[in-house]
């Protein structure tokens, strides 16, 4: 099969800039990353397809001579060797980009930054809905104030002896000649001379750091909070990493959450549910009323517009959803019990079937049932 052509490969006209070809090639090999198309051949070959273009594309010398001769400058080692074009700066590419996208090792403009650092936070239900500031305790690596960060106890650095300032080392591994941050100053460039006491020369501290996280107003369980520059120091003053406080919030007595919002259940007495009555019920808010009509029945559910939680994102306010749930009474005195027995002499007979729908259903479907068998 031919090979397409590499400008059309990442999208680009043959005028494109450095950063109009990296910024193309970042989109592609997002796209065709073989990590997000787990199993699918013809992604890792786009993604394999991407990558050499840029990998000719971005090399000035490369470029020209494609420009010229097009694929076959680098046939039968034309230009590249017997690997091909790019193997020599493969991991100059994965490092520059796929490194600053996901936080990746040290690439030639120096060390990474410090780790991102994970908290859970957990609240109750009023604290999620209301929003809450909390002041949380996080151990951490910081930077050192002995000597800012720097690791060096008289603010002199060295050049590297390994990678010579560069960052970065080459090795061969038979055919192909790879590249990586140096194992020595960690992709710094230089190395310090005097160490510092208190910090043995990493820039950084073990140290408890105490923070206040601003919860806003409506978040839900599995919502995250990003403090930006609130993680570990990076080393040797290189940027923080970023804190990111994950919300869990307990179960509650009375509601359970659906999104923006409230189920509860509403307890009533069998007088109330087939007389018919206004409770009051409670809410986030306070309390409100509710009208049970009469002849209701056991699981009606009810809507109270506007008293759920009002969304973090969209502003807009849920409701609260109320389920009667009709009560046995219980611990009865005698008079009651004998109240209760004369009422339910009323019902003996087939005139009774009329006040109990859902039993009258029931026992037809009974009577059916056992036809349908005996027949």
């Amino acid at each position: 099969m031919d090979k397409r052509d590499y400008y059309e490969v990442l999208g680009v006209s043959r005028s494109a800039g450095a950063d109009e070809l990296k910024k193309a090639y970042r989109r592609c090999a997002m796209k065709h990353h073989p990590d997000r198309n787990p199993g699918n051949a013809a992604a890792e070959a786009a993604f394999k397809e991407c990558k050499e273009a840029y990998e000719v594309l971005s090399d000035p010398e490369r470029r020209r001579m494609y420009d010229q001769h097009g694929h076959a400058a680098f046939e039968h080692g034309m230009g590249g060797g017997a690997g091909g074009p790019g193997f020599a700066d493969m991991n100059d590419i994965f490092g520059d980009i796929f490194g600053n996208i996901f936080g990746g090792g040290a690439g030639p403009r120096g060390p990474r930054r410090g780790a991102d650092i994970g908290y859970v936070l957990e609240l109750n239900l009023e604290e999620a809905v209301g929003g809450v500031t909390r002041e949380i305790e996080i151990p951490t690596l910081d930077e050192c104030d002995t000597c800012d960060g720097s690791g060096s106890a008289d603010g002199k650095l060295e050049t590297c002896g390994t990678c010579g300032g560069r960052g970065q080392v080459r090795f061969q591994r038979g055919i192909f000649s790879m590249q990586q941050g140096c194992p020595h100053c960690g992709g710094r460039g230089q190395v310090v001379s005097s160490p510092c006491a208190d910090c043995h020369g990493q820039g950084r501290v073990e140290r408890t750091k105490r923070l206040e996280v601003k919860v806003p107003a409506g978040v839900d369980n599995g919502d995250r909070i990003r403090l930006a520059g609130e993680g570990e120091s990076g080393p040797a003053g290189a940027p923080a990493g970023d804190l990111y406080v994950d919300v869990r919030v307990r179960e509650h007595p009375i509601f359970q959450r659906d999104g923006d919002d409230l189920h509860c259940e509403v307890p009533v007495r069998i007088s109330q549910a087939a007389l018919g009555d206004t409770i009051r019920v409670p809410t986030l808010g306070g309390e409100a009323e509710l009208r049970i009509p009469a002849e209701t029945q056991s699981g009606k559910l009810f809507r109270l517009r506007g008293k759920g939680v009002r969304s973090v994102r969209s502003r807009s306010e849920g409701d609260l959803y109320c389920r009667v749930v009709v009560e046995t009474p219980v611990n009865l005195t005698a008079e009651q019990r004998e109240l209760l027995e004369k009422f339910e002499e009323t019902f003996v007979g087939e005139g009774g079937r009329r006040h109990s729908p859902r039993s009258s259903t029931f026992v037809d479907g009974v009577k059916g049932f056992w036809d349908r068998m005996t027949s």
